[in-house]
């Protein structure tokens, strides 16, 4: 059973949890964390998920992703997810989102790291990833069109890539 907790409509953490796979009351919202790693050639490390992952099974997807857990804020929950799915530690602390969206339920962070991740030396979560590989923004678009890879705006992976060496909206050279 895996226990989540409960934030307002402005992300402040409530006294409440709540249970996996139970129905959200009105007005609560849960985090969920997503790390983007790319290369020094520009290529994002993503991720096949398992056949029998319930939801987006078999799919690529970005790095990692997952929920935070009652107790985790934000970065502790990325370190979290990295070290479970693919094996990877990095340090986080004192490291903000790059990019917050806000979906229906809940808060998407989305964590840019530029690190060169020998691939051949993770260690990969069986129940929740199959293999990983580096791929361009474009092999991405056109897994995307092939419907391989989990059906993100394009905009988004777009966004992931530009914003993968800064902060914010504005593009500095």
């Amino acid at each position: 059973m895996e226990l989540w907790d409960v934030y307002d409509i402005n992300r402040n953490k409530t006294d409440k949890t709540m249970c996996r796979g139970d129905a959200f009351e009105e007005n609560c919202y849960h985090l969920v964390v997503h790390i983007c790693i790319f290369n020094s050639k520009g290529e994002m490390l993503i991720q096949q998920r398992q056949p029998f992952k319930k939801g987006w099974s078999d799919m690529w997807d970005v790095t990692v992703g997952g929920s935070a857990i009652q107790g985790d804020d934000s970065q502790s929950a990325a370190e979290r997810e990295l070290l479970e799915e693919i094996g990877l530690k990095i340090d986080l602390t004192n490291i903000r989102p790059h990019i917050t969206v806000n979906f229906s339920k809940g808060f998407d962070d989305y964590y840019l790291i530029e690190q060169d991740v020998d691939i051949n030396e993770l260690s990969l979560q069986y129940e929740e990833v199959q293999k990983v590989k580096w791929a361009t923004k474009e092999e991405i678009f056109s897994m995307i069109d092939d419907g391989q890879f989990i059906p993100y705006y394009k905009s988004l992976i777009q966004l992931l890539f530009d914003n993968r060496k800064q902060y914010g909206s504005i593009k500095i050279d």
